[in-house]
This record gives structure tokens, C-alpha cells and sequence, in this order.
């Protein structure tokens, strides 16, 4: 059901719009944990690192699927906010041609060049078979991942994020199961993870482009819509490059941080693997909410109603420290049980990795949150500098302090220090730049008057 998120108390619209999204960052979530709990609790710990460190190559690919993702969400969100409907279209299939030859260029590199990136984050011989085995499957299936994101950003930008939902709760479900079969009965297994993976997301993506073109068509418009658009095109790449590039930054960035992980062998790589799982599942809730900010955001911006945008993000905080108490609580007090679901039978060292990094970490949810928070609405406005260079901050400080700290008495524990420093830097940057927002004096004024603000 499409919802207009630029009328309504802006409070009450946003949280009912984030509410569904509470069940998808868990579905999502078990999406994204169900290889690497399998791999651990029925292969062992040494697919669970092999599994874990492809993860890392996986985040590369999906960087280019977000960032498609966000940059046809934010301009549809403008396009449905301002009423023009066929421009809306436009750009919805000016997305989907622009992602479809994206994405065959990405396989042709992943095809060619999974064995090469995970040589150049020294996966240790014992992890490296299985590493590749999984990406080998997984690049086939790029096709699905990119269009699901494309599908679901839509569904987003329209104000529905009931059905992604449904569609996400099903697709995530199955996908454990089909997990579990491969691994245990079929006995086939990191293969069996891949596979499984690759059969799940092709289903999901499949449903749910189906039921966005059924809407779309429901959908009455008087201009005309073209299947290709230039002018659009840029407006989308205003926003998906440099979202893109943030999180393809970020991936590689990882990738050094685990080429660092992996000098200290398979027990670090494992406990990490764990730890970041259960660490990405909280960024990835924070950041989810901060989507639906941005899809808040750029509807009222659409609608040129800048004085709601405040209140978004005072709704939008008070969400995101709602989630972080307990997860906090959770991983600094439980983290060693937490981390047991994924190891069968850990080491020690395995252990020991993965409760250090939760306990590092976990205090400064409530900072992040609230950058995110900052940073969805920047990308909603099309402030995509500002947001870069917040984001690049954190990943510099983090790269660079990882790679120095490791070679002090520190060793691994040092690595997980640079995160937390990351954080907090980046987190004032984003927290200013919103602050200085064309919003700031919006709040009482007529609408009429917030019409000086252009989109880019």
C-alpha cells in the first residue's frame, strides 16, 4: 500500500512507515547470519571462516546494488512527493536498464577476479577453497540481488515498506531452511550454503518486481513515460555514485581490515566472522531505519516541505537509541552465548576474538546510530558531498588505525579500537552538516516560503 509521507504528524508518519521495517532488519538479518551459522554449526569452524571471509568480497558487489538502490529510492521518493507521476515511471525503468548492464559488467569482474581479491587479502590455504568455492556460485546470482534491491527501494519510495516485508520474512525463512537441507541432508557442503543463497534470492526477486510493476501500473499518470531518460539517469547517478562509492570504500576498506585479521589465523578469522555478523546486524538495522528517513526526507523535499524534515529526525533518533539499548545490553553482557550460535565447537581464541570486539564496539551504537540517522537525511536532501565526506572520514580512521594498532602489544584487540575512533569523528561531521541544513529555519513557517530550495 503506498503511503504519502508528506502529510500526517511527521512523528507518527515515520514511525508507522519504520514499523515494518522492524521486521525486516530481522529477516534481513537472518538472510544475511543463515551461511555463516550453518557453515559453523554442521561444516565447522573452518567454513565458518571461509564463509566469513568471502562475506567480505560479497560486500563489494552489494555496495553497487545499494547504491542503485538508493539512488532510484531517493528520486522516485521526489518524483511520487512532487505528484509527477510519469516522470516517476521514468525513472523506475531508466533504473532497471542503467542496473542491468551494471550488473553484467560486475559478474564479468567477479567471474574473472574473485580468486585474485581473495589472494590479496591473504586467505590462509586452509580457508581459501571454500572462499572461492562460495563466491564462484555467488556471483551468479548477482542478477537477483540487483533487482530485489531496485524492487524493494521502489516499494520504499511509494511509502510501502509492508510488502518488502512480506516479502523479505518469506524469502529469509526459506532461505535457512534451504540452508539446512543442503548442508545435512544433501550433504553438499559450503556449495550447499551458495546454493541455497542463489535459489532464495532468485525467488524473492522474481515476487517482488512482479508486485512493484503491478503497482506502478495501478498507478494513474498524465505525462508521458519513456523507457529511457538522460536527464533522469543523472539525477539518479547525483545520488547511487557516490553511494556507490561509499560502500564500495567501505567494502574494500573491510577487505584491507580483513587481510590484517587474517595474519592472526583461522581462530581470529572465525571469531571475527561471528562478531561482525552480530556487529553488521545492528549497523544494518540502524541504517535500514535511516533509509526510510531518507525516503521521508526526499518525499517532503519533493512536496518542498522543509519544515517536517526536523521532526523527522527527532523521530528518527529516538527510534534508532530505542534499538540500541538492548542490543548493547545484549552484546557486552551475553556476548560469549551470542557468539556460540554460530561455533559448534569454538576455540578458545575464536571466543576471546569475538567477545573483545562486541564489548569494543557495542557502547558506541548510541553515537553511530545517530550519524546514520544525519546521514539518511543528507542523502534524502541529495547532499551527497557532505555525506561522503563524513563517511570517508570513518572509513580512513579505521583502515589506518587497524593497520597501526595490530603491530602494537595490542595485536588483534587493537584492530577493534578503530572502529569506536571511527565512529565518533565522523559522527560530529554528520551531525554538523545536518545542522547546517537548508531546514534549519523551516520549522513555523508557511510552506510556500520553503520553496527556494531547489532539488539538485
Amino acid at each position: 500500500m503506498n503511503k504519502d509521507l508528506t502529510v500526517g504528524r511527521p512523528e507518527t508518519v515515520l514511525w508507522r512507515f519504520c514499523l515494518p521495517l522492524f521486521g525486516s532488519i530481522i529477516f534481513q538479518q537472518l538472510y544475511n547470519i543463515a551461511d555463516s551459522l550453518v557453515a559453523g554449526k554442521f561444516i565447522g569452524e573452518g567454513a565458518l571462516a571461509a564463509v566469513g571471509n568471502s562475506y567480505e568480497v560479497t560486500l563489494i558487489f552489494l555496495a553497487f546494488a545499494f547504491g542503485c538502490n538508493m539512488g532510484c529510492s531517493v528520486v522516485v521518493s521526489q518524483f511520487f512527493g512532487a505528484k509527477e507521476y510519469g516522470k516517476m515511471k521514468t525513472a523506475v525503468s531508466t533504473a532497471c536498464i542503467a542496473s542491468a548492464i551494471l550488473c553484467v559488467l560486475l559478474m564479468a569482474a567477479g567471474i574473472l577476479g574473485c580468486g585474485g581479491m581473495l589472494r590479496l587479502i591473504n586467505t590462509p590455504e586452509e580457508a581459501f577453497a571454500g572462499s572461492k568455492l562460495y563466491l564462484d556460485i555467488y556471483v551468479w546470482g548477482l542478477p537477483f540481488v540487483f533487482f530485489y534491491n531496485i524492487a524493494t527501494g521502489i516499494f520504499s519510495a511509494l511509502g510501502d515498506s509492508r510488502t518488502p516485508f512480506l516479502f523479505l520474512a518469506a524469502s529469509s525463512t526459506a532461505n535457512i531452511a534451504v540452508d539446512i537441507l543442503f548442508v545435512t541432508a544433501l550433504d553438499m557442503g559450503i556449495a550447499g550454503v551458495a546454493w541455497a543463497t542463489f535459489l532464495c534470492q532468485g525467488a524473492s526477486c522474481v515476487l517482488s518486481a512482479a508486485a512493484v510493476f503491478s503497482c506502478l501500473r495501478k498507478i494513474e499518470n498524465q505525462d508521458d513515460v519513456r523507457p529511457f531518460s538522460f536527464l533522469i539517469f543523472k539525477k539518479i547517478a547525483v545520488i547511487a555514485v557516490p553511494s556507490i562509492l561509499q560502500q564500495s570504500f567501505i567494502s574494500v576498506g573491510n577487505l584491507v581490515i580483513q587481510g590484517v585479521i587474517n595474519g592472526f589465523g583461522t581462530g581470529v578469522m572465525a571469531g571475527y566472522s561471528a562478531g561482525v555478523k552480530l556487529n553488521n546486524l545492528v549497523i544494518t538495522s540502524f541504517t535500514t531505519l535511516a533509509n526510510g528517513v531518507s525516503n521521508y526526507t526526499a518525499q517532503n523535499i519533493g512536496a518542498q516541505k522543509l519544515s517536517r524534515i526536523k521532526a523527522g529526525f527527532q523521530a528518527g533518533v529516538r527510534l534508532v537509541w530505542l534499538l540500541s539499548l538492548p542490543l548493547f545490553l545484549l552484546y557486552f553482557f551475553a556476548g560469549r552465548s551470542m557468539l556460540r550460535l554460530f561455533l559448534e565447537h569454538p576455540t578458545e581464541t575464536a571466543l576471546q576474538t569475538g567477545v573483545y570486539y562486541l564489548r569494543i564496539l557495542s557502547p558506541f551504537y548510541f553515537i553511530v546510530s545517530v550519524k546514520l540517522v544525519a546521514d539518511g537525511i543528507l542523502r534524502g536532501a541529495g547532499r551527497m558531498l557532505h555525506f561522503m565526506t563524513s563517511t570517508f572520514t570513518d572509513l580512513v580512521l579505521r583502515v589506518v588505525l587497524a593497520i597501526l594498532l595490530a603491530k602494537t602489544a595490542l595485536g588483534s584487540l587493537g584492530i577493534w579500537c578503530a572502529w569506536p575512533i571511527g565512529w565518533t569523528v565522523a559522527s560530529a561531521m554528520s551531525i554538523f552538516f545536518y545542522w547546517g541544513g537548508p531546514w534549519k529555519n523551516a520549522a513555523g513557517s508557511k510552506d510556500q516560503e520553503n520553496k527556494e530550495y531547489r532539488l539538485p
